[in-house]
């Protein structure tokens, strides 16, 4: 036996029941903390996910509601909020006075359990009527 297994040899026999006490507990904690990350890791791109969803109901909205203002054919207006939307949103397009309001509606993506309402409207004001309030007021 060489020095160095020597020393090694008595420095376990000095430690003693320590050593030999302590080697189940690394096992034990990453048991523990390995599905708690997996969990978060998981949440985090679950909660990825609902943004972009969310993101891309906004931009469906706001692309109907230009498409809408510019009077183009509601099945163009539909088609053009659909193609921005995320799949499987719902897209209703209505409008009030001078106004056209275009509302995108969708589920997150994922577990049914965890499945959220996104939902985002835009407004925008029709561009046959702007000309109409800028005469109006020139001739008062």
């Amino acid at each position: 036996m060489s020095r160095c297994e020597r020393r090694r040899e008595q420095a376990k026999l000095r430690a003693g029941p320590a050593l030999r006490r302590d080697g189940g507990f690394v096992t034990a904690e990453a048991a523990v903390v390995l599905p708690s990350l997996v969990l978060v890791g998981m949440g985090l791109v679950w909660a990825l996910l609902a943004a972009s969803a969310q993101i891309q109901c906004v931009d469906a909205a706001r692309a109907g509601a230009r498409s809408a203002a510019r009077q183009d054919p509601a099945e163009a207006v539909l088609e053009t909020a659909r193609r921005a939307a995320p799949p499987g949103a719902s897209v209703t397009v209505g409008r009030e006075g001078d106004l056209v309001r275009v509302t995108v509606g969708a589920r997150t993506p994922g577990p049914a359990a965890l499945s959220l309402e996104l939902k985002d409207e835009a407004v925008a004001l029709a561009e046959e009527t702007v000309g109409d309030t800028a005469v109006e007021t020139e001739g008062r």
